[in-house]
């Protein structure tokens, strides 16, 4: 059964001053908050078992989460994070006990609004087999994924500092790209990031493992795609959603 994981439990802090009131994982765009906006698209694609985790205004996640799991049919378990931010890596560690019975997990940040097709996703993950499977765009950002001629993912560079990390040896030519914000891993990352510490990001656990396990970068090639990270942003989104619908 491939199952689900929102992170939902971020700060939102580029959004402010709309999260001082409220969670990112609320705030609406085209009338549906980014929550609903994820189960929705994970549902679309037979996805029903979705894990939460909340940190900031976890009253209001939880309390609109059980709302979703009622009018989707779908079940949702709450990752708890009140007592500490444990960034996506910790959190995924945290809420482990709950994949237990999963074939795959799709990573789903909550404040990315996309139509990407779930079931390529999927499908691609299992047909290769790697440990991870990333939706990665073409698109200007601050930090890239690197990948080889094959799609393995070889490194990282920030772009602010020039700091590039690479992973592998033998390296001809590195293509760099843009995470969208959805991935899926296979159980088997579960155990490996048991010995981690408690706050660390999916990022670092991909550099640190993509020497010696197949992480592998999935184009996205769907029509719809934001970070809703900044009010300009958001502002932009709710202009697309007047004349677009998921």
């Amino acid at each position: 059964m491939v199952q689900a994981m929102i992170f939902a439990a971020g700060l939102g802090t580029r959004l402010q001053p709309i999260t001082n009131t409220m969670p990112k994982a609320l705030v609406e765009v085209g009338g549906i908050t980014l929550l609903e906006h994820a189960v929705r698209h994970l549902h679309y694609y037979g996805v029903n078992s979705i894990v939460v985790n909340v940190h900031h205004f976890a009253e209001k996640v939880i309390n609109k989460a059980y709302e979703l799991e009622k009018k989707y049919t779908v079940t949702i378990q709450i990752s708890d994070e009140r007592s500490c931010l444990l960034e996506t890596g910790g959190g995924l560690k945290k809420a482990s006990h709950y994949f237990q019975n999963a074939s795959a997990i799709i990573l789903y940040n909550a404040d990315i609004l996309s139509n990407l097709d779930l079931n390529e996703l999927i499908d691609h993950h299992f047909h290769h087999k790697p440990l991870a499977t990333l939706s990665v765009r073409s698109r200007k950002t601050h930090r890239y994924f690197l990948f080889n001629e094959n799609m393995e993912l070889c490194g990282w560079k920030n772009m602010l500092n020039n700091e590039i990390k690479i992973c592998c040896s033998k390296i001809q030519k590195l293509t760099p790209l843009a995470f969208s914000g959805i991935q899926i891993v296979s159980p088997e990352m579960l155990s490996l990031i048991q010995s981690w510490g408690n706050v660390f990001s999916m990022t670092d656990v991909y550099i640190r493992l993509c020497p010696f396990y197949r992480i592998l970068g999935l184009f996205d090639k769907q029509s719809l795609w934001f970070d809703i990270g900044t009010p300009e942003k958001l502002n932009e989104a709710n202009e697309h959603f007047k004349n677009y619908n998921l």
